[in-house]
């Protein structure tokens, strides 16, 4: 290929990309002018399309939800919430709006109790978004690079000390870092939560009809999916419980 064609296909390309933009641009405002004209439904409409055209976003996942939320429902509503929180779990905006939509769902499900050590974990796992984690885990290995070089070529003894106690601090830091980036990451793939979406569901002890009934969940409560059986799915709620559930009833986050 020649320059002259490289140059056409780099400027068609450039032009596709600012059409692209430039047509999620102008769906976003229609979306924000459509919310706040209380036109809620055709706010959720447009974010919904926005999400199927153009991919996953954050801010559209959050917008969505509060477009739901105010439209009346509730179950669509904690799901995008849910989905918004899995790429920014650091938003506080964000869980307390999540927060307030699980206040008007039916089962209240009490978690079960964990060790400090693991809450504490998770809520310092949480502060940042996975690719944050990421830029913080190389800036910590650029300066431990930095002092592993002053402990190496320095002749001072008090430069040395401060280069290794430093250096096996930020250490620490760079494998803490890609730790939680890497759980966020997981998190993003491997997704396994999942939120009831029919009005009231009987949950089985087997993937059959004829199974025993265990206990009744409502629409909004978050699951957890264990394992899947042809059309059934095994649950987990946050207190424990396990049953089985037809994935018609279910939507992912």
């Amino acid at each position: 290929m020649n320059r002259i064609n490289r140059f056409f296909l780099m400027l068609s390309m450039l032009t596709l990309t600012y059409g692209l933009l430039s047509a999620q641009e102008s769906m976003l405002k229609e979306a924000e002018t459509a919310y706040i004209s209380e036109n809620y439904t055709r706010a959720a409409e447009l974010y919904e399309d926005i999400l199927k055209n153009y991919g996953v976003s954050y801010t559209v996942y959050y917008n969505l939800g509060n477009a739901y939320y105010k439209a009346g429902k509730i179950a669509s509503a904690i799901l995008n919430y849910e989905r918004a929180l899995l790429i920014n779990p650091g938003d506080k905006d964000l869980r307390h709006n999540l927060t307030v939509a699980k206040l008007r769902t039916i089962d209240k499900i009490e978690p079960v109790g964990e060790f400090f050590l693991i809450t504490w974990f998770r809520s310092m796992q949480n502060l940042f978004r996975v690719d944050t984690w990421a830029t913080i885990g190389l800036i910590c290995f650029a300066l431990f690079i930095g002092c592993l070089a002053f402990y190496v070529f320095s002749k001072r003894m008090i430069l040395k000390k401060s280069g290794f106690y430093v250096g096996i601090v930020l250490l620490a830091l760079v494998i803490t870092a890609n730790v939680f980036a890497w759980n966020q990451k997981q998190a993003l793939q491997n997704r396994n939560g999942a939120i009831v979406f029919a009005p009231t569901v009987t949950i089985k002890s087997s993937p059959d009809n004829s199974g025993m009934d265990l206990f009744v969940l409502h629409e909004g409560t978050k699951v957890f999916i264990k394992s899947t059986i042809g059309e059934w799915n095994e649950i987990e709620l946050e207190d424990g419980n396990v049953g089985w559930i037809r994935q018609k009833d279910l939507e992912k986050i």
